[in-house]
């Protein structure tokens, strides 16, 4: 049992280092527990070839931007690096190797235990980040495939699987991305796209689409997408032609209705349209050789990526309710107190102005709030995280 602090941080990737950050600066002092060894764990995770697809100049955590001599999208590497030196500046020490496996409220106070310990605090963020748990799809005929099988948390880089046909399934950032490396390592890379889609580009006359989104904020999301409708099918032109079905709305909509971010491409349409990757759509079973598609297809692969995503899962730890998380233990609110004293979520709302971004932003309003109940301030949020300030 360690002594009481004032808040416990869970988590020591950017969501988890931009609070602790934050809580230092509004004199507060916190505890970071992190399960693995190092600050930005899943980034350390990552295939290879990842770089950020929202600019550096709206990508920076808390008081220290990313380095001048960086480029524009930086690598996984170069945010590893920038995870380092950012709790090396502000002195943050998370306690590693404290794996979290129960949460709960009592007596006025969270109780958190890890797999060797016991501790206490008044005030409870969960900053674990989305990629907790993989979501591992499942088909008929699955078990017979003589090829392999792995989520894109396990992929690195194509150079396994040179010469080898691939199957990339899901339509995502990862799956985009994923379906480039193996082309790049002499793959013949195919991709799986179930569903109806919006792909926007990075940049647009050399502007960061991602500002583009953050002057258009306050505008309706629908009236957004009308204006930015037609600007999207002279540039991307007609996917239809190459297997991929629109969405009924656009990419804004599809944000903040449905919760998943359009592929932002960083050369997967070019590749398809000059025909190096193919596109298929969903899987109906797999064959002994490769796999049958809902069309009727019947194609042969070597292997099959899973670029289908992952599940939070806070619910595996914290002991809170349906008002807190939904089924797949994903928060219903973040940036702001939850229904239970004390609880807050960090970087959990999937945001069409780039997640970084908002964790920043969402880091800020919780030292705010966790600051103002001291001096007898309370803080409201709306369903968009912002928050509204009343006396207590």
């Amino acid at each position: 049992m360690h002594p009481p602090t004032e808040t416990i941080v869970v988590g020591a990737g950017p969501a988890g280092l931009a609070v602790g950050a934050c809580l230092q600066q509004a004199g507060i002092p916190c505890l970071i527990l992190e399960q693995s060894d190092q600050v930005g764990s899943a980034w350390r995770r990552h295939y290879d070839r990842l770089h950020l697809h929202t600019a550096k100049a709206f990508s920076a955590l808390p008081f220290m931007p990313f380095p001048q001599e960086y480029p524009r999208y930086p690598s996984r590497l170069q945010v590893i690096a920038y995870l380092e030196a950012y709790a090396q500046r502000f002195q943050l020490e998370p306690r590693f190797n404290q794996q979290v496996v129960a949460a709960r409220y009592v007596n006025s106070r969270w109780e958190v235990q890890t797999q060797d310990n016991h501790y206490q605090a008044q005030n409870l963020v969960i900053a674990a980040g989305y990629t907790r748990e993989p979501n591992l799809p499942h088909w008929a005929g699955q078990e017979s495939f003589h090829g392999t099988v792995l989520h894109s948390s396990q992929y690195r880089n194509g150079a396994p699987f040179q010469k080898q046909k691939v199957l990339v399934v899901g339509f995502g950032n990862s799956g985009g991305e994923i379906a480039i490396d193996l082309y790049e390592h002499g793959a013949l890379a195919a991709l799986a796209v179930r569903s109806p889609v919006n792909v926007i580009p990075r940049e647009l006359l050399g502007i960061p689409v991602l500002a583009i989104g953050i002057v258009q904020g306050k505008m309706p999301p629908r009236l957004t997408d009308a204006l930015n409708a037609p600007i999207l099918r002279v540039v991307m032109g007609d996917l239809t032609r190459y297997g991929l079905r629109k969405l009924p709305h656009g990419p804004r909509t599809q944000i903040l209705q449905d919760g998943r971010i359009p592929l932002i491409d960083v050369g997967t349409i070019d590749l398809i349209k000059r025909g190096h990757v193919a596109v298929y759509p969903g899987i109906e079973q797999f064959t002994a050789d490769g796999v049958l598609f809902a069309d009727g297809r019947q194609e042969p692969f070597d292997a099959v990526i899973l670029a289908t995503g992952y599940r939070p899962r806070v619910n595996a730890f914290l002991e809170a309710g349906p008002t807190v998380y939904d089924e797949n233990g994903a928060p219903r609110s973040s940036g702001q107190e939850t229904s239970l004293a004390g609880l807050y979520f960090c970087g959990y709302y999937v945001s069409p102005t780039g997640m970084l971004r908002e964790i920043g932003l969402e880091a800020r309003r919780i030292s705010a709030a966790i600051a103002g109940k001291k001096r007898g301030m309370r803080y409201e949020g709306d369903s968009f995280g912002r928050l509204k300030r009343r006396e207590g």
